[in-house]
């Protein structure tokens, strides 16, 4: 007979559990069976011993299966299911932009997203800056979107993953957030639950990433693609740089505009376009719709210059319940803020550091993110047109726009935003760093 407190004695003594032991504890979070206490004890033993692969990929495993698993064979799709998944940053719009792009290409993309998390920006939260937009429809309307369209970006639904849901609850308020094994089982159990062919990470590095540095950012990378190929998902990762905002703009309905802009063929964000281009190649190759790099980049390329990228978007936006017209109007559907003026240099100088956190935590002060669970978001206020790292500046000259509702809440913004970006002497010139760092295999 199995005990709970037994698994968790093994587990805080730093022995390997079986796969029933760990199926057992999965359903006694799922049924209710296994106490708040007794799965906060289980998270920290789990945080302080860690798990092997096999653990990992057992609890991954069978917390997808404590819900609802999509399956995709009824439909007949004419194409491979193929998602991509961010851990998280500052100005990441990718999803919107790859996600009809590689419709686009022949993928059907089921990509089911989050909210904003502390200083990072949700999906979710930009999609709900359309108005009307649904992150809710039916499963029978998700399926029907995914089909004809080739990509529905929607929220969590309680079917999926429930185990999950109660499991990432207690963790966050018992300290135990930070475990890799847990976050991958966290992320993928869900994932999978989506019925993919094939999914590529996108694991950011940085002061404004998840991760507290490179290695446990690499550490994290390497865990989720080894626990989704050991369960039969194909998937590798990209550690990409979050040491500055990806896009130049950062909020939700600037980042919006931002990226109908990329879709309408302007890809001048050269950060945004390299991060974007190297993981919607992933997607086109890992799932076969390109047998090369330069063919995945010639169809992406492609997708844009022909509108096919754009229509889907629009699409979409019109199969969830956004005007249908959005893309053609969205200036007088995406909520404009009231205070809309720069952000200066008072110094001339080289931007040699823009703090990613705390750009991400201006537009949370400024009503663009959530302080508590559930609260309201203004989806008008951001950042946009920021420069970027090694961009020269004379004093007066515009760091950034900032987008508020009020010029008390404009100045307080502006103030942190000054303190986030620092200035140097010039020196020569930077070399344009990749923000795509490694790829992480197998596929």
């Amino acid at each position: 007979m199995l005990l709970p407190q037994e698994i968790i004695r093994r587990k805080r003594d730093g022995q390997a559990l079986s796969l029933e032991e760990i199926q057992f504890m999965v359903d006694g979070i799922t049924n209710g069976q296994l106490s708040d206490s007794q799965i906060g004890a289980f998270a920290m033993a789990v945080y302080f011993n860690s798990m092997n692969g096999t653990e990992a990929t057992a609890l991954t495993c069978a917390m997808r299966d404590s819900g609802q698993v999509l399956n995709w064979d009824h439909l007949n799709l004419p194409g491979p299911v193929v998602d991509k998944h961010s851990t998280g940053g500052v100005g990441d719009l990718t999803s919107l932009l790859l996600g009809p792009m590689v419709a686009a290409c022949g993928g059907h993309v089921p990509m089911i997203s989050g909210r904003g998390l502390g200083h990072t920006g949700g999906t979710l939260d930009k999609l709900e800056a359309i108005p009307n937009y649904s992150i809710s429809p039916t499963s029978q309307q998700f399926e029907s979107i995914v089909k004809d369209v080739g990509i529905a970006i929607i929220g969590q639904t309680g079917e999926l993953a429930p185990a999950d849901k109660r499991l990432y609850g207690i963790r966050d308020v018992t300290a135990t957030v930070e475990s890799i094994p847990l976050i991958t089982a966290s992320i993928l159990s869900k994932k999978l639950a989506s019925g993919l062919e094939a999914l590529v990470m996108d694991v950011k590095a940085g002061s404004g990433a998840f991760m507290p540095n490179f290695a446990q950012s690499k550490a994290l990378a390497e865990s989720i693609v080894e626990v989704a190929n050991a369960a039969g998902v194909k998937c590798c990762a990209l550690l990409t740089d979050m040491n500055q905002p990806l896009a130049p703009s950062a909020g939700n309905a600037v980042e919006i505009a931002e990226t109908l802009r990329y879709l309408k063929g302007d890809t001048s964000a050269h950060r945004l376009h390299q991060v974007t281009k190297a993981l919607a190649s992933e997607m086109l190759l890992s799932s076969g719709l390109a047998s090369s790099q330069q063919e995945a980049e010639d169809k992406l390329a492609a997708s844009i210059s022909s509108g096919a990228a754009l229509e889907r978007f629009a699409k979409m936006v019109s199969a969830l319940g956004g005007p249908n017209d959005f893309v053609e109007r969205s200036e007088l559907y995406l909520p404009q803020a009231k205070v809309v003026k720069p952000v200066t240099a008072k110094q001339s100088g080289m931007v040699k550091q823009l703090d990613c956190r705390e750009l991400g935590m201006a537009v949370v002060g400024l009503g663009g993110g959530r302080s508590v669970p559930g609260a309201a978001i203004d989806h008008s206020v951001g950042i946009s047109e920021l420069v970027e790292l090694g961009d020269v500046v004379d004093k007066g000259q515009n760091l950034l726009m900032l987008h508020a509702n009020d010029e008390d809440a404009w100045q307080a913004a502006a103030k942190q935003i000054q303190q986030a970006i620092k200035l140097d002497e010039p020196s020569s010139a930077q070399a344009d760093v990749n923000p795509v760092y490694q790829r992480i295999g197998p596929c």
